[in-house]
């Protein structure tokens, strides 16, 4: 249930997303969640993508600041009661959200979360019955 998610540091400023975006797409690698967050000094990326190992190889290659984090992944209906479902049930445990980001297929939502304890996380979520999604299904994506 563990999904690995490149984090990516990036000196804003212009070209460095593309230039990423660049090195994945010529060995073909497919992305399937992207989020920035930025200050203005820099922004660390985050994506899930098809093949992580290969692809912070690929990007240490190219001198990029690359590490792999640990994410969940859960599906849910788009409407936002299903979001804050989901975070009462970490917070309600003492499970802090680091961060989250989220994009929808069809009226469905995958929730991406960042989780100062991501086996408790998986372990209660589980017990009320939520969606999670494997790695190999999210890569799919």
């Amino acid at each position: 249930m563990i999904i690995h998610q490149l984090s990516v540091f990036l000196e804003n400023k212009s070209g460095r997303l593309t230039e990423v975006l660049e090195v994945l797409g010529e060995e073909n690698i497919r992305i399937t969640a992207l989020s920035v967050a930025d200050t203005t000094e820099f922004g660390i990326l985050r994506l899930i993508v098809s093949d992580p190992e290969k692809a912070r190889e690929l990007l240490k290659k190219h001198d990029f600041t690359v590490n792999l984090t640990d994410v969940i992944s859960v599906m849910a209906p788009s409407e936002a009661k299903h979001y804050a479902k989901i975070l009462k049930i970490l917070s309600d445990l003492d499970i802090s959200v680091e961060y989250t980001y989220a994009f929808s297929v069809g009226d469905k939502s995958i929730i991406i979360l960042r989780c100062s304890n991501t086996e408790n996380a998986i372990t209660a979520l589980k017990s009320h019955e939520m969606e999670l999604l494997k790695a190999s299904d999210l890569y799919k994506i």
